[in-house]
């Protein structure tokens, strides 16, 4: 298993990729919300230690049943996944967090009580989780370079089709029992809450495609690029 810590520098954090994870989109928000979160931004800065771990393994998939075997384990991963990871000749397992530091960050502003500024901390963890992710399948590729292997998107219990209940089963296949800090709660949650988990395909036939959203019902996900259909 690889396992790395970070530095906030590593993570490249802008401050639209912020905006838009506040619900902005393109649209620039008000001063006040700009001047928070600059200040939020560079107290984060100093003491966020997030971090990502993976294993490489091999695993034999099913597109009849979209189930993906791996250690003995059986994931039920869906029609979208399982079509994503067609042609993949290996599997990497993997876990990226925020950091327990910036949970009790989190914890703190809830106890004060300022829900303008717990909202934009929010936000700004769930950047950090999926550029600490990101930071991850850039080690990954680069470790596929010598072997030509490319890599498919990420992909994570709960959405596509891929029911949450398959964290416990993910979780259970790493050698440690709170990989990179995360623990897992009886009903499937990541604990610090900023963390992401999933399984990317690898290969020589295998693309990093767009999310397939046209495809997917699953209108609350933060992956959706186009509007939920009515």
């Amino acid at each position: 298993m690889i396992k790395r810590e970070l530095n906030f520098e590593d993570l490249a954090i802008g401050l639209p990729e912020i905006y838009e994870q506040m619900g902005y989109g393109t649209a620039a928000p008000d001063a006040m919300t700009v001047g928070e979160t600059d200040e939020m931004l560079a107290c984060v800065a100093r003491f966020v230690r997030p971090g990502f771990c993976f294993f490489v393994t091999d695993g034999k998939l099913d597109p009849d049943s979209a189930t993906l075997t791996v250690m003995g384990r059986d994931f039920t991963v869906g029609r979208i996944i399982s079509r994503q990871l067609r042609g993949s000749s290996r599997y990497t397992f993997f876990i990226a967090t925020a950091g327990t530091e910036f949970e009790e960050f989190q914890h703190k502003l809830m106890d004060d009580g300022d829900m303008v500024k717990v909202f934009i901390a929010d936000a700004i963890g769930s950047v950090i989780a999926e550029k600490a992710a990101d930071c991850m399948e850039e080690e990954l590729q680069r470790l596929l370079d010598p072997s030509g292997w490319r890599h498919t998107n990420r992909f994570s219990p709960g959405y596509c089709g891929w029911h949450v209940s398959g964290q416990q089963d993910l979780f259970r296949l790493f050698p440690e029992e709170k990989p990179c800090g995360v623990a897992l709660t009886p009903s499937s949650l990541m604990t610090p809450i900023k963390s992401v988990s999933g399984v990317i395909g690898l290969g020589e036939n295998v693309r990093k495609l767009e999310y397939s959203c046209g495809l997917c019902d699953f209108k609350q996900c933060y992956k959706r690029k186009i509007p939920s259909r009515r």
